[in-house]
């Protein structure tokens, strides 16, 4: 027995079979329980940029999705591809195709949102291909500079054995030369240094005769011990006099001394402290034997007059020395009846005659002809060094990883700076990075030439600097260089985001990468 139906829910029932209706009649889609997932199909692109045919992926869970996929830009297409749909509806603009019969107007913000975007990307996009075109021209100039270099390193090696033979000839030229040069050099020091040695011993002869004449007070033609008991300063003990056994001890155990044994026997013992009567100094050391060739001293500055200030700071100094004094003598008294200490003897300044007279004229000229072989031997040896150096660079810069084709030469020899608030940072690539005051200063390392420090798939997009200066207890400073690809090559950036740890961007052609094909624009794009 069927049970009644009340008006209400037969109004109900109509209304919901009506609304199936129109759903049946719009074809949407009936997901089932096997289909959770969107399921896809292909089918070309309706007009592919290049004219060849490609594919997209059609979300047949969004009816929208896959009609004219390429020119509505509703697809992520690779060239030679399969054009897939998003796997969401997209959130960053929005142009009414995702409000099905929902009768809302939505303004669409697509267009605009994706010509900002179109832009951003084209100009990113003129820069690589900018970057690639320069980038290739290095390589071109980099193989062009290596043959040159190779070829010169082959001229460099070929003239490196000649000059070795030539630098071999002029030493042993050199050496035969400096032989005459030596021999002649050695008899005209050994000559004056006899000279020397005569003119000495008749010096001190002269004097030796004056000291006798004075202390032969009697002038019996001897000196006795009484006689020399009259100068304390030749005291022997310290005790400011001279007593009868130190004045016998002198004279060699004799009562007297004549003078013909006065010079061997007494002079040398009382020379230095002997102080004349009647010269007012006392006699001049022994000279050194000068050196050959001994350069003239010079003359100190006459001293300008004192100012006031100088005069008070003299007449203070001379207070503080008086003062000084007072209390050294109040310390320790000596004798009243002892000689003032006898002064410390001064060294004789040089004379002509304690000077090497010039060469004479044969002896000139074997030195003139040794010195010109000398020269003519350094001359090739600096030559020959300077060849070595070049090889060592060439063989060097020919054989360095500058890059897959060579691209990143160009930087080897170059430097770059950026001018930060506070520092002055430079760079030059292979070589070493710096970093010194804005203000002046002296620089200070912050790495030199490590390797190449890009990961295993781009291996060149970053150089490492090591061992730079240590930090105050801290680790030596290194940087780590970024290579971006640009137009110019320019250091945009430094930062220190680990103590010690410096990160340097650098933008160069030589990073840049070989940009996709350019492809024709049909129609008028809404995509991001």
């Amino acid at each position: 027995m069927a049970l009644p139906v009340s008006p209400l829910i037969r109004s109900m029932m109509t209304t919901v079979t009506a609304k199936m209706a129109q759903m049946n009649q719009a074809q949407l889609p009936v997901p089932t329980a096997a289909s959770t997932a969107p399921t896809q199909a292909t089918r070309p692109c309706t007009s592919p940029p290049d004219g060849s045919t490609m594919e997209c992926v059609v979300n047949e869970l969004a009816p929208g999705w896959g009609t004219g996929c390429w020119a509505e830009g509703r697809r992520h297409c690779g060239v030679g591809g399969v054009l897939t749909a998003p796997p969401r509806l997209p959130s960053d603009c929005c142009d009414g195709t995702d409000e099905y019969n929902s009768g809302i107007v939505c303004e669409n913000t697509c267009k605009e949102k994706g010509r900002k975007e179109r832009e951003t990307l084209q100009q990113m996009a003129e820069v690589t291909r900018e970057g690639f075109r320069l980038k290739k021209i290095l390589i071109e100039d980099w193989k062009k500079a290596r043959e040159e270099k190779q070829k010169k390193l082959i001229e460099l090696q070929a003239g490196k054995k000649s000059l070795e033979d030539q630098v071999e000839v002029l030493r042993t030229l050199k050496e035969e030369a400096e032989k005459p040069e030596e021999a002649a050099k050695d008899q005209h020091r050994r000559l004056w240094e006899e000279q020397q040695a005569i003119s000495k011993e008749q010096r001190e002869r002269e004097l030796a005769a004056s000291a006798f004449q004075e202390l032969d007070d009697d002038m019996d033609g001897a000196v006795s011990v009484a006689e020399l008991q009259t100068h304390p300063e030749l005291d022997t003990d310290g005790d400011g006099a001279l007593s009868e056994g130190e004045a016998q001890t002198l004279l060699g155990g004799d009562a007297q001394m004549d003078a013909a044994f006065f010079y061997d026997r007494v002079w040398a013992a009382i020379r230095d402290k002997y102080r004349s009567e009647v010269l007012p100094t006392e006699y001049p050391p022994l000279p050194p034997a000068p050196d050959v060739m001994e350069p003239k001293e010079e003359q100190p500055p006459m001293p300008s007059p004192p100012t006031e200030e100088e005069d008070e700071d003299e007449e203070d100094e001379e207070t503080e020395e008086d003062e000084d004094e007072e209390d050294e003598d109040s310390q320790g008294e000596q004798p009243k009846d002892a000689p003032p200490p006898a002064p410390a003897p001064q060294t004789a300044s040089p004379t002509e005659e304690d000077r090497m007279p010039p060469y004479d004229e044969q002896t000139q000229a074997f030195i003139n002809a040794a010195q010109e072989a000398r020269n003519k031997f350094e001359e090739a040896e600096r030559s020959l060094k300077d060849m070595e150096e070049s090889i060592r660079n060439l063989e060097q810069e020919i054989s360095f990883d500058f890059g897959p084709n060579g691209e990143f030469a160009y930087l080897y020899s170059q430097c770059y700076e950026l001018t930060t608030n506070e520092y002055v940072y430079r760079l030059c690539p292979f070589k070493l990075v710096s970093q010194k005051p804005k203000l002046g200063g002296s620089p200070t390392s912050l790495g030199t030439w490590g390797s190449w420090a890009g990961p295993d798939h781009d291996k060149f997009s970053a150089m490492k600097y090591e061992q730079g200066t240590g930090c105050w207890q801290g680790p030596n400073r290194s940087t780590t260089v970024r290579l971006l690809c640009g137009k110019e090559t320019v250091v945009t950036s430094t930062t220190e985001p680990s103590r010690c740890e410096y990160l340097m961007e650098l933008m160069t052609p030589a990073a840049c990468p070989e940009p996709p094909p350019e492809y024709p624009v049909e129609g008028d794009h809404d995509e991001l």
